[in-house]
């Protein structure tokens, strides 16, 4: 292997999900998209909660944060906010980001932090073995809801566009090309990127299989407009097959941390900056309520 192509080796360790899982593909092109965007591996982080999806970070030879269940994203823009010069990617599962996490899912839009936010979307729980996630659909059956899927399934493109997020896509893992310039694009954009992957599990998913998905999806064509929140919201909620590909981006909102007072005067990075015990001590003892 040449210097080169070592500096930009993403491969880590073996991995430890079902033969035939959607996450392997995903996980492919995703190393494979941040060999082709150049990214040194010491500059990228990779954060996740729990779950399948959400063992990707230890497979990837980067930075890696795993946590808690469903709190990835104020992970990922603490980090962000720290060293806005990192490229910082969450990886988690539609039942951590879309159940648990709901709530931060909510407010990191709204936040807009510079992060993209991948979620490998299979319609089920695939660690705990099988029970209806946020996006399963009505009538699904699963080793839980014997009798189906009684919950509307949760929208998460429709929430993100509506709440006028920065960068808003969906993929299918099984399109290897599509997908990497998908998530090519989603990690040069400026703000909080979201890429609703649709990512087969194998196990315990036999209803959303590679099969289905190939069926019941198709792509985005020149005509959509991602820059009319009105079309791609309309798209988000097209009922029949679903749509693939950019939905909306949003350029007008500032970064989170642009607008914040650690940044508006000081440029440097919040970890290069030295701690002022004087001040700090001050700011302890003022009787501010």
């Amino acid at each position: 292997m040449s210097n080169e192509n070592e500096k930009f080796d993403y491969n880590n360790l073996d991995i430890a999900w079902c033969k035939g899982c959607g996450n392997f593909a995903l996980h492919r092109t995703l190393k494979k998209s941040l060999e082709e965007l150049k990214l040194e591996p010491q500059n990228v982080v990779i954060v996740s909660g729990i779950g399948q999806a959400a063992k990707l970070p230890q497979y990837t030879k980067v930075n890696m944060f795993n946590g808690l269940h469903g709190r990835s994203l104020p992970v990922a823009m603490a980090i962000k906010a720290s060293n806005p010069e990192l490229t910082v990617i969450t990886h988690s599962g539609d039942g951590c980001n879309f159940g648990e996490g709901g709530n931060h899912f909510i407010h990191q839009i709204t936040r807009n932090p510079d992060i993209t936010v991948i979620v490998h979307d299979n319609q089920i729980y695939g660690l705990t073995k099988g029970q209806a996630s946020p996006t399963s659909p009505l009538g699904l059956k699963t080793l839980v809801q014997v009798d189906g899927v009684t919950n509307k399934p949760f929208n998460p493109l429709a929430v993100a566009i509506s709440l006028e997020a920065s960068f808003v896509a969906r993929v299918f893992v099984g399109n290897v090309e599509k997908t990497k310039q998908i998530l090519k694009k989603a990690i040069q954009h400026k703000g909080f990127a979201l890429v609703d992957a649709f990512c087969p599990c194998v196990s315990y998913n036999k209803l959303n299989t590679y099969k289905w998905y190939k069926e019941n999806t198709y792509y985005l064509d020149s005509e959509h407009d991602p820059y009319d929140q009105k079309s791609a919201f309309a798209k988000a909620v097209e009922v029949g097959k679903y749509p693939l590909g950019i939905f909306y981006i949003n350029n007008k909102s500032p970064i989170f941390w642009e607008t914040t007072a650690a940044y508006k005067i000081n440029k440097e990075p919040l970890y290069l900056r030295k701690l002022n015990i004087t001040k700090l001590k001050n700011l302890i003892d003022s009787k501010r309520p």
